[in-house]
């Protein structure tokens, strides 16, 4: 059995990289590439590990598709909280996460479509009719800087516009 120091010393490996090799994180991490195995597939047995996933670059998707992030104000359910709502709204094929935040909004969604156009037919016609919901405001994305601890334009050149009086 893994200790809990070890799992979170592979989690942190992974969330960084997540192809890494077992060979490898044994390497990094001075244990047995059979306790690391061991040690993922507990974890994933267990659902504290649930997926990898791709950091993508700007532009390498289709032309069109957008991201947003979706900010939902919510009316609480009695006794599920923002439970039910929450989980009922993951289930749309648009919606890539769903984060319980503090503040104004309750609910941050993830959102891609194919254009502006697909973002906004989906607030209009699915998201906002959704009991519960009270209000929403979009925010599409413009330009990626950082996801997942990866910076997108490492040594792009930049150059602040001089101001002439």
């Amino acid at each position: 059995m893994a200790t809990q120091q070890l799992k979170q010393d592979i989690l942190r490996l992974l969330r960084r990289n997540a192809r890494l090799p077992d060979a490898e994180i044994a390497d990094r991490l001075a244990v047995d590439v059979a306790e690391i195995t061991a040690a993922i597939a507990q974890m994933e047995a267990d659902r504290e590990l649930l997926g990898y996933s791709a950091v993508i670059a700007d532009g390498a998707l289709p032309d069109g598709e957008v991201s947003a992030i979706i900010e939902v104000e919510v009316q609480p359910e009695r006794d599920g909280g923002f439970d039910r709502i929450a989980e009922n709204l993951s289930r749309f094929p648009e919606v890539l996460s769903v984060y319980l935040v503090s503040g104004r909004y309750d609910l941050r969604l993830a959102v891609v479509g194919h254009s502006l156009q697909d973002v906004a037919h989906f607030v209009a016609s699915k998201l906002a009719s959704q009991p519960g919901v009270r209000a929403t405001a979009t925010h599409f994305m413009l330009k990626t800087y950082k996801e997942a601890g990866i910076q997108f334009h490492e040594g792009e050149d930049y150059e602040r516009l001089k101001v002439v009086p």
